[in-house]
């Protein structure tokens, strides 16, 4: 392949171009608060599953301290009734009187254990009230971290796309001035060979691989024609010649 030395040369440009845009995207990628968001994420994710454990668990607690409550209630109006018909008078049989005295006592006793129960739920709704609170509180300071994270990495993902966006188009507009055939042969390489298609000779050394050139390759290229594209024997990149090469 044929190409004037100054087009070998606008490729390394190229090159050098690309090797931005790869370190641009390879700096976007790795961002610290990309591992940061996710961190903060997968926390918020087990807070919001414990608080909703905990207000499920309040909820639970409400419905049963109402049904406790209601059965207080009920027994607490039928001591009410039978201790107004043994205050009426209205039972006068002694055997009724007993009975009707024994259902009062018994009344007392149940009303006093359900009330007891009716204090345990509302000590377990009070504890699940202040868990619903703390995990609350919590899932709002992780939210809060995750938005004032997100914003610094919008930030930065910003410039970096406004960087790679300008030297996008000053890529365009060096590799426009390149010969076609030589550049696609260019970008096939560097597909093949990590990014890096074009390399410097500098002081007998391919820039590419950095292995010293033997000396009968040297001799090789110094016999080549300057628009005679050459490519590196170790890593067969194209090898760009300068006045550094060292020929």
């Amino acid at each position: 392949m044929k190409a004037a030395p100054a087009d070998q040369i606008r490729l390394l440009d190229v090159q050098g171009l690309d090797v931005k845009l790869q370190q641009l995207a390879h700096r976007r990628r790795s961002l610290p608060e990309h591992t940061e968001i996710e961190s903060l994420t997968k926390d918020l994710t087990q807070l919001r599953d414990l608080l909703v454990a905990a207000q499920t668990e309040e909820s639970d607690c409400s419905r049963e301290q109402t049904k406790a409550e209601q059965d207080v209630d009920q027994v607490r109006q039928r001591a009410t009734r039978d201790q107004q018909r043994l205050d009426s008078g209205a039972v006068t049989s002694p055997k009724d009187l007993e009975n009707l005295q024994r259902e009062i006592a018994s009344l007392a006793k149940r009303q006093g254990d359900l009330e007891d129960v009716v204090l345990e739920v509302m000590e377990r709704r009070e504890s699940a009230q202040e868990r619903v609170a703390e995990l609350t509180e919590r899932v709002g300071a992780v939210q809060g971290k995750i938005d004032d994270t997100t914003a610094r990495r919008d930030a930065a993902v910003e410039e970096l796309d406004g960087e790679t966006a300008s030297v996008t188009k000053e890529r365009e507009v060096i590799a426009g001035s390149v010969p076609d055939d030589l550049l696609k042969l260019y970008d096939k390489l560097r597909q093949q060979q990590g990014g890096v298609g074009a390399a410097k000779l500098y002081q007998r050394s391919c820039q590419g691989c950095r292995q010293e050139l033997a000396i009968t390759e040297l001799s090789e290229i110094r016999s080549t024609a300057p628009d005679t594209v050459v490519r590196c024997e170790n890593c067969r990149r194209i090898l760009v010649r300068t006045a550094d090469s060292g020929l």
